[in-house]
């Protein structure tokens, strides 16, 4: 995410230029519409600050995600809310109004927690990032490591100790069993390094 400032200026320039001729705004994240699809959507804070660190704060901002999100028609399939980024597998009928939703609760807590923290101007979001679910073994992957992304960051040693998370609705409603069988069938082992790009 923070690459760019790593690089040389001739490698910036590049890079812009390759972004623009595939039609992506130079610096954001591209965000492809695929009307009525399922998507991973996450959202980091700023430089990976911990502005959830706190169990509540987390709690909020999920509240504040299912409040905003289902109201407008997306549904949630799977989250986790992290103390510095969250994660969302959701289906998405009018992928238009993403980027008005996550402005608002982006903005919104952002003016709060300042306020909570008596700080003024400080940035707490980054952008928001998409990737269109492709095919049946990329959407259970996905919601495999959503469940295990606590785990991954070191937060806690298993899924289930996390509390924002989606794992103890799949382990009320499907059981363990189940859980483990979908790891079993769909692991996660290098998701996110471009494996999954490319699906069908």
């Amino acid at each position: 995410m923070y690459r760019y400032r790593d690089l040389t200026s001739e490698q910036r320039a590049e890079l812009i230029e390759q972004r623009r001729t595939r039609g992506y705004p130079p610096h954001s994240p591209p965000h492809l519409a695929h009307e009525g699809c399922r998507y991973l959507l996450t959202a980091a804070c700023y430089e990976h600050k911990c502005h959830l660190a706190l169990d509540s704060r987390r709690q909020e901002m999920l509240n504040r995600l299912f409040e905003t999100l289902v109201k407008h028609g997306i549904e949630l399939r799977a989250w986790v809310v992290l103390p510095n980024h969250y994660h969302l597998l959701a289906y998405v009928p009018d992928f238009t109004v993403l980027g008005r939703l996550f402005g608002s609760v982006h903005g919104s807590t952002a003016y709060q927690w300042n306020r909570e923290d008596h700080v003024s101007g400080r940035k707490v979001w980054y952008r928001y990032a998409d990737r269109a679910i492709r095919s049946e073994r990329h959407y259970f992957t996905t919601l495999n490591y959503i469940h295990f992304n606590p785990v991954k960051h070191r937060w806690v040693e298993a899924p289930y100790e996390w509390s924002q998370t989606s794992v103890h609705w799949y382990l009320e409603y499907y059981g363990r069993e189940w859980l483990r069988a979908l790891w079993v069938q769909y692991p996660v082992r290098d998701y996110g390094r471009h494996w999954d790009w490319d699906q069908p």
